[in-house]
Order: structure tokens, then C-alpha cells, then sequence
């Protein structure tokens, strides 16, 4: 890997001084584990590199569909490495359930990045939540799940529907201790792979629509030791590769209810906010991978007379990776600290847990589009060579763009926020938070911020239903970009000035739709990155 990749081998903790700045603010205990960090970093740089581009070239997940005996199995294989490296790393699913916060959980999965290594750590730590919270008669699953002796899933998605989950038509009945479920899961993450997977039944005579939808967990193999469900065949992906995706058919298989049926949905919304924050911050873990190999190119790289780092040009590129990676990357750990305010609340719940989801929806959606973007640049300033397999930048764009999909697109990130603040005035909090914040940083900018999100609520009233759901989409990028204005400058506060004009930046570039100011071109410490403005401040 060293001749393909600039990262490799690198301490990806030790290189990335924004990440250990925004943790300090919101979980300044990290000093405490950063042994653990700086190994996990090294892991992430090292191991996981070199294991994510083997089995992505060489070696995904393959479906054994029987046994010698022409008995069905429908199991993966996997490569070695690939199950040396989820033992290793299924640890850091532990953390919220011994004591530590969901900052730490997220801070290593931003290090790992990876989505599909990270896929089949979220879905079996959703897997253990479940169980955790509202199953605790299976507590022996849920310590296998944790100790990485079993996979998790989280099976919702059917073809009829995809994210409209009230369109779901598996079917759930009761059958003396367990239920049987009957349907089709169409995109089914961790199949083949999964001990154990969450999933979503309609139970015979619920109404209609979401609300009538229970969770169920659903083992591979039943009371009788016989394969439980099949897996139809596997999805052939851009990238994600190392997390078999498939398509599960449910015939009679046993299942048990999680909690109470009728509050089947409530739960699934928690699931899916667990894994909307690791699609967040993982999203922008998968922007730095790319940052870490153009910082270096354009160092190394020299074009008509100069290294390509001095052309302005490459410098405003720099810039905007700058400014997209930090403001996203802090309001991922934003909405990571509301949840883990508000994540041990259960039905009904109380305005923090509406406002977590809220923020949940900001920074899935935001940080979706900057990881895209941000790869994408990544590709073209290496040229031709980001566009050839051969070399790790362009994966890392391949992996991007399934953030904007998994989890539920951008439409459905907008239906669904606007639904927290129809019917749980959820934007009551952000409001409450944000604008106090922004009138006393009292910039300019700041007050374009302040302006960007009343203008939003003045703007809403008085629509029709689908007049609101046609500017939704819209809305929900404004009032994330006003949120990353504000969080960037109370970053200044303990980070220093580089912030600041971070934050100065990213108001003129997507709260007013202009081009970056031009006095960041002579401005290393913005476009560089935290490590120059360290040396800066030095000098």
C-alpha cells in the first residue's frame, strides 16, 4: 500500500488536529483514553487500509448458498483478514454500555471510516441496543454481539417501499413463545454474515402505515438448529464491498417481539438515529482519508514551475476541503452530543430526545454532501491517477456516495425532520440554542447565520402541506449551514483563530453564495490545516 496511497502508514489520530480539537469540546475526558485513540489511529492508517483495499480488489464477501451435504447454509465467506480485523475492532461497540459516552464510539468509528467495515459494526451494535434497551430477556445475544462472537443486522428495507417503511407487507403472527414473520427484505446489510438481525413486521391486524409496524428479532438459525431465513443472493455494489449485502427471504421464521408491538416504530426511529450519526461522522472520516492524500500531493507535486500547494487556484480547493471537512465534521459530534443527552429516554419522549433527532437529520444530510464533494475534489486534484483503481483516492470518492443514500436520502432526512417540528416542535431547541449563540459571537457573518434561520420559520408559515414539503430539502441545508457557522466560531473559543475564519468562510460560500474572499489565499494555517496553524501561532 505505501506506493498507492499517501495516508498509509500514517497515525491517523496524531494527523488529524480538528478531530482532537472538536472532541475536547465535547468529551474533554478523551485524554484520558488517548492511548486507545493514538492505537486505534495507527490500526486505522495501517491494518484497516491495507485489509479495505484487499477486500475491495481482491477478496469481497462471497455467498456459500450449501453445505457438503447439499444442505442450505446461505453463509459468507469472508477473506481472513477481514475477519481477523472485525474481531479486533468490534470492541468499540462496547464503550456506551461500560461506562464510557457515544462520543468515544463515534470518534472511533471516524478513524475507522470505512463504510463497509463500519456497516457491519453499526447494524450489530443497533443489533445490541435493541437488546439492550428493550429486550433484555436476550442479554446473552447482546454480550456476544459486543464481544464480536456474533453479527448484528437491521432488516427494514423491503423492494415495494425502500424508505417508505410504512409500506412494508412482511407479515408477523404469534405462535405460542415466538412469531413467525413472512416477506422479503430487499436490501438487506450483514446477510449471510448476521447471528441475529432486528427487523421490521407488520403483526396480523396492526393498522396500516408505519404505526402499525413492530421490531422483532430474528436469529439465523431457529430453536431446531435449522437455517431460519434464506438469503436470495448478494448485491453487487460500487464499493462498500467488505459488508455483504443481500436480499433475505423470510418463510415462518422465528421471531421475537422487541418491547411492545405497538411501539415498534419508536424504536426503529432510535435505530435509525444511531446509525444516521455513524453514517455523519463516518462520512467525514471518509473526507479526511481523501484530505490526508491530497495535503500530501500537493505538497510533492509541482506544475509549471512550483509545487501545486502554490497556485492560488489549488489553494482555493484547499479551502473549501477545509471549511466543508471541519463545519461538518463538528456538527456530526454536535448532534453525537445531543443523543448522548438524550439516549437512554423511551416512549414517550421528551423534547431533548425530538431535538437529538433533529440535529440528527442536519448532520446526516449536510456532512452526506460535503463527503461527496470533498472526495470528488480530491479525485481531480490528483488528476488523471484520482480516476485509476490502482491508487486509494478514488475508493474513497466510490465510498463516499453512499452516504447520501444510506439511512434514507435527502428526502427522506427532509420528510422526516420536517415531521420532529410539525408535530414535536423539535425546532423550538435549535432555536433556543443557536440563535443565542450566534448574536453573541456578533460578527457580520454570524448575523447572516442568525438571519438564515428565522428567515426559514418566516418563510414556512402560512404553507400548505406540500408547499412545505417542496421547500423542506431546501431548508434543512440552510438552517445545518447556519448551525456550522455558529459551531465553528465557538470552536475559536478553545481552538483559536483558524475557526474563526473558518467559520468566516463558510458563511460567505453557502449563507451567501459567494466565492471564498480571496485573503485566504495567503492564509497557510486555513487552507493547510490545523498542523500549519499550530506552526503559525508557533512562529
Amino acid at each position: 500500500m505505501r506506493h498507492q496511497s499517501y495516508a498509509y502508514g500514517l497515525n491517523h489520530w496524531l494527523e488529524d488536529r480538528d478531530l482532537q480539537v472538536i472532541l475536547s469540546h465535547y468529551w474533554p475526558s478523551w485524554k484520558e483514553c488517548a492511548p486507545e485513540l493514538e492505537s486505534f489511529g495507527l490500526l486505522a492508517g495501517a491494518d484497516v487500509y491495507e485489509a479495505i483495499y484487499h477486500i475491495d480488489h481482491d477478496a469481497p464477501p462471497v455467498l456459500v448458498m450449501h453445505d457438503l451435504d447439499g444442505r442450505r447454509v446461505d453463509r459468507v465467506r469472508l477473506s481472513p483478514v477481514e475477519t481477523r480485523l472485525l474481531k479486533e475492532i468490534a470492541p468499540m461497540n462496547r464503550v456506551p454500555y461500560e461506562g464510557g459516552g457515544w462520543h468515544h464510539h463515534y470518534a472511533l468509528g471516524y478513524l475507522l471510516a470505512d463504510p463497509g467495515l463500519y456497516c457491519v459494526i453499526t447494524i450489530t451494535g443497533q443489533t445490541a441496543y435493541a437488546i439492550h434497551k428493550y429486550a433484555p430477556a436476550h442479554a446473552e445475544w447482546k454480550e456476544k454481539l459486543l464481544a464480536g462472537e456474533m453479527f448484528g443486522a437491521t432488516w427494514m428495507t423491503e423492494n415495494q417501499g425502500g424508505s417508505d417503511l410504512g409500506a412494508n407487507t412482511t407479515v408477523a403472527r404469534p405462535d405460542g413463545e415466538v412469531w413467525r414473520l413472512t416477506g422479503d427484505k430487499y436490501f438487506a446489510s450483514g446477510a449471510g454474515l448476521t447471528d441475529v438481525a432486528i427487523v421490521t413486521a407488520r403483526p396480523e391486524g396492526a393498522p396500516a402505515g408505519p404505526k402499525g409496524l413492530a421490531l422483532f428479532l430474528v436469529p439465523r438459525l431457529n430453536r431446531a438448529g435449522e437455517l431460519n431465513y434464506r438469503v436470495r443472493r448478494l448485491k453487487d455494489k460500487s464499493a462498500t464491498r467488505a459488508v455483504p449485502s443481500g436480499e433475505v427471504e423470510l418463510e415462518n421464521s422465528e421471531a421475537y417481539l422487541v418491547g411492545r408491538a405497538e411501539e415498534g416504530i419508536y424504536y426503529t426511529l432510535e435505530n435509525l438515529t444511531v446509525s444516521r450519526l455513524a453514517n455523519a461522522v463516518a462520512g467525514m472520516g471518509i473526507a479526511k482519508k481523501a484530505h490526508l492524500e491530497v495535503m500530501e500531493r500537493v505538497r510533492r507535486r509541482h506544475s509549471f514551475g512550483r509545487a501545486l500547494q502554490d497556485h492560488p487556484l489549488v489553494r482555493r480547493d484547499l479551502v473549501d476541503m477545509a471549511v466543508r471537512l471541519v463545519g461538518g465534521t463538528v456538527l456530526g459530534f454536535h448532534a453525537v452530543e445531543a443523543f448522548q443527552r438524550a439516549w437512554h429516554e423511551r416512549p414517550p419522549y421528551s423534547p431533548a430526545y425530538h431535538y437529538a433527532r433533529f440535529l440528527s437529520h442536519l448532520a446526516k444530510n449536510r456532512t452526506a454532501d460535503h463527503a461527496a464533494e470533498i472526495t470528488r475534489l480530491a479525485m481531480e486534484l490528483f488528476g488523471g491517477l484520482g480516476f485509476l483503481e490502482e491508487y486509494a483516492v478514488a475508493r474513497w470518492h466510490r465510498e463516499a456516495l453512499i452516504t447520501p443514500i444510506w439511512e434514507g436520502p435527502s428526502n427522506i432526512q427532509a420528510l422526516d425532520l420536517l415531521e420532529t417540528v410539525q408535530k414535536k416542535n423539535a425546532h423550538e431547541g435549535f432555536l433556543a440554542e443557536f440563535i443565542p449563540m450566534l448574536e453573541k459571537v456578533g460578527t457580520v457573518e454570524a448575523g447572516w447565520a442568525r438571519e438564515a434561520i428565522e428567515k426559514v420559520f418566516t418563510d414556512a408559515a402560512g404553507l400548505n402541506p406540500e408547499e412545505l414539503q417542496w421547500y423542506a430539502k431546501h431548508w434543512v441545508v440552510q438552517m445545518a449551514d447556519a448551525a456550522q457557522v455558529a459551531l465553528l466560531y465557538r470552536l475559536a473559543e478553545t481552538g483559536g483563530e483558524r475557526y474563526s475564519r473558518l467559520a468566516t468562510l463558510y458563511a460567505h460560500r453557502f449563507l451567501r453564495g459567494e466565492e471564498y474572499p480571496a485573503w485566504a489565499l495567503q492564509e497557510p494555517q486555513v487552507w493547510g490545516g490545523a498542523a500549519q496553524y499550530e506552526e503559525a501561532r508557533r512562529s
